[in-house]
């Protein structure tokens, strides 16, 4: 028997089952940075392939909508909010996105996705100014009514 939710008793994969769990207000927040040199930080505004943060922002979004086309034992949820926030520091650009639901499962992943998928986005736009960029994502915040 195993502890995952979303492996058997035979060792199989699941999609798993919340239709008894009740609906409830649901929100997760997660969070990316995406490390830079400075000079790459200083040139965010003038990329070659265009505006970095309102892209990275608008894919951010994107991506939360599709979370269970991606992932693929994720239950497809409607979102009732989306927002991906970034801000350039120091080091880089800090991202972090929330997701909001109401519904029988939890949206971290959607958070999760939109974060990844807007530091992936920041990533792509500057990696000809800058080849050392590294990112690292976590989850901030689940909560549940």
């Amino acid at each position: 028997m195993s502890d995952l939710s979303h492996v058997d008793e035979t060792g199989n994969i699941r999609m798993v089952d919340v239709g008894a769990k009740p609906v409830q207000q649901r929100r997760a927040v997660a969070r990316a940075l995406v490390r830079m040199a400075p000079e790459t930080v200083a040139k965010l505004g003038e990329l070659p392939k265009g505006d970095a943060l309102t892209t990275a922002q608008l894919a951010g979004i994107m991506a939360a909508k599709r979370t269970s086309e991606l992932i693929p034992l994720c239950h497809p949820l409607v979102l009732t909010h989306v927002g991906v926030e970034l801000r350039v520091v120091e080091e880089g650009v800090e991202i972090v996105a929330s997701a909001e639901t109401a519904a029988q499962t939890g949206v971290e992943m959607e958070a999760l996705t939109a974060v990844s998928v807007a530091a992936l986005t920041v990533y792509d736009m500057a990696k000809a100014v800058d080849k050392q960029m590294t990112f690292e994502v976590e989850l901030v915040e689940k909560t549940k009514q």
